[in-house]
């Protein structure tokens, strides 16, 4: 089954920012590994995804990969934390009926020389279906975040609402984030907008919390964690809210 499977190249347009020699000795049979997902009409699932330390070898690979279909009114929820793993990945290929909703965010935290990567390829093939994608990256290092997504909205899929946003927080010098999105629409009556921007610590913020007796490094870990936090604001689990910004967090304090 695996004879037709070959590890990607950085010609590869999905893996253009990706650390492909993580890849050598990896078994085919578990690149090739996905898992298939189908959320009934009208229904509601969330999926989380966590990508450590503690779950990941922080010197090898770790890829996630999910085939989504998304039933008529139904709505797919996806919330991640990358923070593990010399090259962390989630893949997600998701296909929307009518009315349906897919809602994600993700978080990409780390140094070193790793990469930590959200790619999505999202396909509106229905009238009347939404997404909105939101992710942040905070890295440090020679650490690298990247957020590739896809949408496809066929010609049938009018009143499609589709939306992107991406921000990336480089914390040292040498730190380098990667936004790619693609747009490809072939129905005249939709809404399709992304954003990305990237930038440092806000000096501003940090100096005003030091006035007010903050050490800097408590002031660089409530900034993060509010500029990580947009990511998880749909996601109306506190508990499990603050389980992902934890462990995103717990990876910055291991840098501070």
């Amino acid at each position: 089954m695996t004879q037709d499977v070959a590890f990607p190249t950085r010609k590869d347009e999905a893996w253009r920012y990706s650390d492909t020699d993580a890849l050598a000795g990896m078994d085919l049979g578990v690149f090739d590994r996905w898992q298939d997902i189908e959320v009934p009409a009208g229904e509601t699932l969330r999926e989380t995804l966590v990508i450590s330390d503690e779950n990941a070898d922080p010197d090898g690979v770790e890829l996630r990969r999910l085939r989504v279909k998304i039933g008529k009114g139904a709505r797919f929820e996806l919330f991640g934390v990358i923070a593990g793993a010399q090259l962390g990945r989630v893949e997600v290929v998701l296909t929307l009926a009518e009315g349906a909703h897919f809602e994600m965010g993700g978080i990409t935290v780390g140094g070193r020389s790793t990469v930590r990567e959200f790619v999505t390829r999202v396909a509106h093939e229905e009238p009347n279906a939404t997404s909105n994608q939101i992710v942040r990256s905070v890295h440090w290092g020679k650490g690298t975040g990247n957020f590739l997504g896809r949408i496809d909205v066929v010609r049938d899929a009018q009143k499609t609402d589709a939306a992107q946003s991406f921000k990336g927080l480089l914390l040292e010098k040498g730190a380098s984030v990667n936004a790619v999105p693609q747009l490809e629409i072939f129905a005249d009556d939709v809404k399709c907008e992304h954003g990305a921007s990237v930038g440092q610590m806000d000096e501003n913020a940090r100096f005003y919390m030091a006035a007010r007796g903050l050490s800097p490094e408590a002031s660089r870990r409530l900034l993060v964690q509010a500029f990580i936090g947009d990511a998880l604001v749909e996601l109306d689990d506190e508990a499990e809210q603050e389980r992902l910004l934890r462990i995103a967090l717990d990876k910055l304090d291991k840098h501070l």
